[in-house]
């Protein structure tokens, strides 16, 4: 994003060093058990939503099952979302990257656990970067 770019994200961004995803798409004929890709690189993660390094192709709007694991954790935090965007990685490693819209967390059918969302929030805590103050106007200029 470049710096003129207004960011639209409601939830603040952040890195967390060695995080991957694994992920399993889901659908009528899916199966319950195993992934469809493992270790994928974590780019950065909210609490509304993950970027990811992929080898393959996610299809827009489709329903996938995430398990994100991080360093220094024992269990993964299993997550459900959208795919809201895929696009191909040229030059890279890793052939594409995949923006996931995190499900709404409550109790209900689809939804995601409300103790991922606090696990979530400690980890933005933890990782997000301060931001960088602006510099005071100069003199004879005004702040807005």
């Amino acid at each position: 994003m470049g710096e003129r770019e207004v960011e639209r994200r409601l939830c603040r961004r952040f890195k967390i060093p060695g995080a991957t995803i694994s992920y399993r798409k889901e659908g009528l004929f899916s199966s319950k058990t195993g992934t469809d890709e493992e270790f994928c690189p974590v780019l950065d993660l909210s609490r509304g939503g993950v970027r990811f390094l992929t080898q393959k192709p996610l299809k827009f709007k489709s329903r996938v099952f995430l398990q994100l694991s991080i360093p220094g954790e024992r269990v993964p935090l299993d997550l459900r979302g959208r795919v809201r965007w895929s696009t191909f990685n040229a030059g890279k490693s890793y052939k594409y990257q995949a923006g996931v819209q995190i499900n709404p967390y409550g109790l209900e059918k689809g939804q995601n656990v409300p103790q991922t969302l606090t696990k979530i929030v400690a980890l933005e805590t933890k990782f997000v970067e301060p931001e960088t103050p602006a510099a005071p106007p100069k003199a004879g200029e005004f702040g807005v």
